[in-house]
């Protein structure tokens, strides 16, 4: 290739390296209505890649966009293991932070039943203290790598936590058996 660019001449290698970058820098992210994720990306000493990104629809809205990773080195996705994994959510809309919060202490008391949930509720309700309101643009990312639970949003470290029971209920919101949406869950997933 470098071969052929250098016989075109500078000023038409120039030109294919402008068409080409483009294309490259594709292959390694997805987009998903407007919201990019990368397919890759290094976090504390682990690699991730990821396994699925779709889009949320809330009724007739696009609510958010978002990619599922795990560890490089687990091509199977387990979203409630011990397995480092990563899930990003890009928002569409504005919500406020009682709204998550009163989200994810639902679901999670639906799909976990009353005494399981009664189990984690204090653990639930000061992760879900930590949520602030999101505007179109703003992103949440729900994190575990191995040791920590983390919240982050637009980078930002909300929540710190060791409790791997709390990190699977927290991914099982979206990822588990009776998650939010069964086709984001698929797409997430690789499905």
């Amino acid at each position: 290739m470098h071969i052929f660019l250098s016989r075109l001449g500078p000023p038409i290698a120039c030109l294919l390296a402008l068409i080409i970058a483009p294309v490259a820098l594709a292959q390694k992210q997805v987009e998903v209505e407007g919201a990019t994720f990368p397919t890759r990306f290094e976090q504390q000493g682990q690699t991730y890649r990821l396994i699925g990104s779709g889009l949320f629809r809330y009724l007739v809205w696009d609510a958010y966009a978002g990619a599922y990773y795990q560890a490089s080195d687990r091509p199977e996705p387990s979203p409630q293991s011990d397995v480092p994994r990563r899930l990003e959510l890009e928002y569409f809309h504005a919500i406020d932070a009682e709204d998550f919060a009163q989200v994810t202490n639902d679901t999670l008391r639906d799909t976990l039943g009353n005494d399981a949930y009664q189990e984690i509720r204090r653990r639930v309700e000061a992760f879900s203290r930590q949520y602030r309101a999101v505007a179109p643009g703003d992103r949440y990312a729900l994190s575990w790598d191995g040791q920590t639970l983390r919240l982050a949003l637009n980078g930002e470290t909300l929540f710190e936590d060791n409790d791997l029971p709390l990190a699977k209920a927290l991914f099982g919101i979206w990822l588990g058996e009776a998650p939010l949406g069964d086709d984001f869950r698929d797409a997430l997933l690789g499905r």
